[in-house]
């Protein structure tokens, strides 16, 4: 089997899938943000808060529904025609869906159209999310050297926490402006900006090359017809392993989105104060994300993602807890601790732990569906948690403990894993690679 026999390729691979994904998460998590800070007060009625925070929770989840059907579509494309033609999909998708959002009217100008009109663009992010990260880890993963896959492939959850720092980053400034225009005209220019960064991503994306082992399928005719029934045939328990490893996804979500919105609107913390600690986080996060997927091509990749859910399932305590005392000392070092540098042995070491487990035929599909299954409950966590989150001083003890619940999830589903950072790319998937390895 063919494997890349020089440094340019596996570099590229990795600056491609980097950028892309920082372009295509910046989309998707200034959505986020908005949907914590502004959209409860502009596209819903405001006759009840509770009720706008859980709906405008609830537009940010629904673009996870969408994505189990986005990631058949794209799989099932990508297995058999390609990775790079995904990539590139993926990416113009989300630059005009996300520059949709920024032409909408608002509740006060058009009633209930302006909620129907905003979910309609979230359906949109949600199909190309689902099929950008499985497309970018494959193609990472296939043009990377044996002995470092799992540190080309983290350069992909690299790009999206560069995404997520790029999306705060443009809205702390707007943040700070007075309510009437923060409400009335700034919040859209985050969403505007996404054109300038989708023609970034474009441009460095269109030269990749098609990866060595999917030519070689495609040159043998070995590329399956039909992706989704041959997973479902050999990989079903692979798939469904993916699922519920892929809860660890409720940590990024309830840290990025629900404690956001708990700390500004329920503690009365500073807004400019909460996106800081996203990202500070973050930025320690593009550091620690590649140092744990160099030490899982070394020790394997269930330890370590293994010591990143568990780490997280005791953490979110003490950092919630700290938002509810209002203490901003403790706030920032547990948010760097938990999302920084914790949660990032999980997030960088998943492209490899879960895209080694199928063959080139289905790889992308395997990746994309199993993944967004799991992360539709991210998706819906900060919903579910608004729901969940009590009066009082102890209020927020049922949104940990089902943060905890869902990251011990996570941990078990993994450790059931075969390891394969030892195991040749020709044998990935098949079922004699835990013996190989």
């Amino acid at each position: 089997m063919h494997q890349p026999t020089g440094v340019k390729a596996p570099r590229k691979a990795a600056l491609a899938s980097w950028i892309g994904s920082a372009v295509e998460y910046y989309d998707f998590f200034i959505y986020g943000t908005a949907a914590a800070l502004i959209f409860p007060k502009i596209f819903f009625s405001a006759a009840d808060p509770q009720a706008a925070a859980i709906a405008s929770f609830a537009t940010f989840g629904v673009a996870y529904i969408a994505r189990p059907f986005g990631a058949v579509i794209l799989g099932h494309i990508g297995d058999q025609f390609g990775r790079k033609k995904v990539l590139t999909f993926t990416l113009l998708l989300m630059g005009f869906s996300t520059f949709i959002i920024g032409c909408l009217p608002t509740y006060d100008h058009v009633g209930i159209l302006a909620p129907i009109l905003l979910v309609v663009a979230r359906l949109l992010q949600g199909i190309s999310a689902a099929g950008e990260q499985a497309g970018a880890n494959s193609m990472t993963l296939e043009h990377a050297p044996p002995n470092r896959r799992a540190f080309f492939t983290s350069f992909t959850l690299s790009g999206t926490q560069a995404g997520l720092i790029l999306a705060t980053l443009v809205f702390i400034p707007i943040a700070r402006l007075p309510e009437a225009d923060l409400l009335s005209w700034a919040w859209r220019i985050p969403f505007f900006l996404s054109l300038v960064v989708v023609v970034v991503g474009f441009w460095v994306r269109r030269t990749l090359p098609e990866t060595p082992v999917f030519i070689e399928e495609a040159k043998k005719h070995e590329t399956s017809k039909l992706p989704f029934i041959t997973l479902f045939k050999n990989n079903w328990t692979d798939v469904l392993r993916i699922v519920f490893a892929a809860l660890i996804s409720v940590v990024s979500t309830i840290f990025s989105v629900f404690t956001l919105s708990y700390a500004v609107n329920t503690m009365q913390i500073d807004r400019s104060t909460m996106l800081t600690v996203l990202v500070l986080a973050n930025i320690v996060a593009l550091g620690a994300i590649p140092a744990w997927a160099m030490l899982a091509d070394r020790i394997g990749r269930k330890p370590v993602f293994i010591f990143g859910a568990l780490g997280c399932a005791v953490l979110i305590w003490p950092y919630i807890w700290a938002i509810s005392q209002g203490n901003l000392t403790l706030i920032f070092v547990l948010g760097i601790l938990l999302s920084g540098i914790v949660y990032s042995a999980s997030n960088g070491v998943w492209p490899a732990l879960y895209g080694e487990m199928f063959d080139t035929r289905v790889r992308l599909s395997g990746m994309a569906i199993g993944t967004q299954i799991g992360f539709a409950l991210g998706g819906f966590a900060p919903t579910i948690s608004a729901a969940l989150l009590g009066t009082g001083p102890n209020g927020w003890v049922p949104v940990a403990a089902f943060t905890t619940i869902t990251a011990i999830i996570a941990a078990i589903s993994a450790a059931t894993a075969s390891e394969t950072y030892q195991t040749p790319m020709e044998d990935l998937g098949k079922k004699s690679a835990s013996a190989v390895a």
